[in-house]
């Protein structure tokens, strides 16, 4: 089937320059506080965002990206990741973290050069999948492929905190979804882009996932793996961190990259998921918390990020501090 809010062959909905530019205005206009930024630290996004268990859901959120054919060809043409792939999670926390943990002028900033960045990718697919035809033009501002790497990042974000914490209420899931939208806009999509609700969230995600909107090439696939090794970086994910992103994924997907979840993979993404869950909440707040947040709680007291924060934020981000630090962010 083919999903009705894919992209494959339709007729392209670019997010243009002027599109981007009116969304971050009104959020500009509706900002209370610009040191706290576009959300604060009595959000949900906040409380959610701050937690160090969302490297969980990295893995989910990276191999759901990579099976839209747009977003792997955009890598394999335009990014390192096949040599770098950490790069491509360094790269994604530092201008989502920004938005969310940064001031109000670093969480525009990131936004405009997040635009920008997408206005230069654009080419030609090198291999035809589901709905897609070998040569069909691709772009990096199209809503459909933005609104799918959106749904990976929110919804992997969620299974992630579910997994260490204890579940978020249907309440808090619904404000953590509206706040969400304000995230979604600073991407570029606009509300009447988005479903409505949690609930038609989730379903938006299912339909994604079984139908030919998506579809995993040869070229996804060989990313994935490079990935799911580490390869290119310190950082290689242990073999409970691979079950566990297999057990997260649709089965299909499961098949398309090629990865085993027999009985052995199951029992040990089990085990993970419940040491995981007693563990986790007997980290120290400086530990279990993300850099990013450290760093805007301190941008909120009037000081500069401690040594911590900054090794938090290497292993976040990739450098010590967000990025576009303005006159809301002290010792520069």
């Amino acid at each position: 089937m083919s999903a009705q809010w894919g992209s494959g062959d339709s007729k392209l909905l670019r997010v243009s320059r002027e599109d981007s530019e009116a969304h971050i205005a009104a959020i500009e206009r509706a900002s209370l506080d610009s040191r706290a930024g576009i959300f604060g630290p009595d959000s949900v996004s906040w409380k959610i965002n701050r937690e160090s268990a969302l490297f969980l859901g990295a893995g989910r959120a990276a191999l759901l990206q990579l099976a839209h054919p747009w977003v792997a060809t955009a890598l394999e043409q335009h990014s390192s990741l096949m040599d770098k792939p950490i790069e491509r999670f360094h790269n994604t926390f530092r201008i989502v973290f920004t938005m969310i943990f940064g001031s109000l002028g670093q969480a525009t900033r990131a936004a405009q050069h997040l635009h920008g960045l997408h206005t230069r990718i654009r080419g030609e697919l090198t291999e035809g999948v589901a709905a897609y035809r070998p040569g069909s033009h691709y772009e990096a501002n199209e809503i459909g492929a933005l609104r799918w790497v959106y749904a990976s990042l929110i919804e992997s974000a969620v299974l992630a905190y579910n997994c260490a914490l204890p579940p978020l209420s249907p309440e808090t899931l619904a404000a953590y979804y509206a706040e969400s939208k304000t995230l979604a806009s600073l991407f570029g999509l606009p509300s009447a882009a988005l479903p409505e609700d949690w609930q038609s969230f989730l379903a938006y995600c299912r339909e994604m996932e079984q139908s030919d909107a998506l579809g995993v090439t040869s070229t996804a696939r060989a990313m994935a793996r490079r990935l799911m090794e580490g390869a290119g970086s310190w950082i290689h994910p242990p073999g409970w961190y691979r079950c566990l992103t297999t057990a997260w994924l649709p089965e299909r997907f499961r098949a398309a990259f090629g990865l085993t979840f027999g009985s052995a993979e199951q029992a040990k993404a089990e085990r993970a998921s419940s040491g995981i869950s007693s563990l986790y909440r007997r980290l120290p707040n400086p530990l279990r918390f993300t850099g990013p947040y450290h760093e805007a709680q301190a941008r909120l007291a009037g000081h500069g990020p401690g040594v911590l924060p900054k090794l938090l934020n290497r292993f976040w981000i990739g450098q010590y501090r967000m990025p576009f630090l303005d006159e809301n962010t002290p010792f520069r």
